[in-house]
């Protein structure tokens, strides 16, 4: 049966802030709702310098999540890992690891826009190397114990929930991303559904002498509401996916390689291309029961700044109409 996720980025195209309230506030709500429903994950993601808004701090929004939540795993997918100090990332996902009794998980990622490792003073060309120096100091730091760090002794506290670290997965569409998963013992989520990429995983693992982790291909649609009259949902919703998808394959480059990258530039084509699916009750269930186990429903409410009231009638006809025939 596939999984039930719910993700948040909170773009919102040419709100003020009072807007923007408006939209984390419903997201805090739609996540309790999630949770007490039975959904499988919570995502949030993170990028920066957008003028949409997209969710710049992932770990503030987790921790108001775990608050407002008891059960639903929360993964933060990606996260910009070279973009942050190791040890106080370290910390922060310590302590949110603790705050949620242990929810936390990450998908760690290198970040493909150069102006937000403009903005945060981080050196583009050596991206690679920061992702390698900031996990093994961040493994380090979860272990408890003293460590030499920049030339000093330090020490981390508190340790997080999990042991040996909250889940840590590598992500990306190269195969040095597969070997760097295997590399540092760590789970690896393609961000495309190439099954070389494991292969690569698989055999790194084995050529260190490392059992390999979970290793995820992702598979399904990348966004997908419910609605009693698809086409009409398209007409009021269609802008706001269209804005998702086109300012995402903006940041996108020729070595980049996404499963939820759409090609469309109108909402016809948007439409006929899958990877944004707006789908009657009926066609969820038959979708929901076609697709691999571990395949996601991924729900993203807010997408493109749908209005809250909007993304609630998909959320409750998910909740009435599909949800008891899964």
């Amino acid at each position: 049966m596939a999984l039930k996720a719910i993700r948040f980025d909170m773009r919102l195209p040419g709100v003020d802030p009072a807007g923007a309230q408006r939209s984390y506030a419903a997201a805090l709500d739609m996540a309790e709702w999630a949770d007490k429903v039975g959904f499988d994950t919570l995502v949030l993601s993170e990028h920066h310098a957008s003028p949409d808004g997209y969710l710049s701090s992932p770990l503030v929004m987790g921790g108001a999540v775990a608050a407002r939540t008891s059960r639903v795993p929360i993964t933060i997918a990606a996260l910009l890992v070279p973009l942050h100090d190791p040890i106080r990332l370290a910390e922060d996902l310590a302590v949110l690891d603790l705050l949620s009794n242990g929810r936390i998980s990450i998908v760690t990622g290198l970040g493909y826009r150069p102006i937000e490792y403009q903005l945060l003073g981080k050196d583009w060309s050596a991206r690679g190397k920061l992702l390698d120096e900031c996990l093994d100091t961040m493994i380090k730091a979860w272990s408890g114990e003293p460590f030499e760090h920049n030339g000093t002794t330090v020490q981390v506290t508190p340790r997080p929930v999990q042991q040996p670290h909250p889940m840590v997965f590598v992500g990306g569409s190269a195969p040095a991303s597969a070997k760097r998963a295997a590399r540092f013992g760590l789970g690896f989520y393609p961000s495309v559904g190439d099954q070389a990429l494991v292969d690569v995983y698989v055999a790194e693992c084995q050529r260190l002498g490392r059992r390999p982790g979970f290793a995820i291909l992702p598979g399904g649609p990348g966004t997908l509401f419910v609605a009693d009259d698809p086409d009409k949902a398209w007409a009021e919703i269609g802008p706001n996916l269209l804005h998702d998808a086109t300012v995402y394959r903006s940041w996108q480059t020729d070595d980049i390689r996404s499963h939820v990258t759409a090609e469309g530039s109108t909402i016809d084509e948007l439409r006929a291309e899958g990877v944004y699916q707006i789908l009657t009750p009926d066609e969820c269930v038959a979708l929901a029961n076609g697709i691999g186990a571990h395949d996601p429903l991924i729900f993203h409410p807010l997408c493109g700044g749908i209005a809250p009231e909007r993304a609630w009638e998909s959320l409750e006809l998910f909740a009435a109409e599909v949800l008891p025939r899964l």
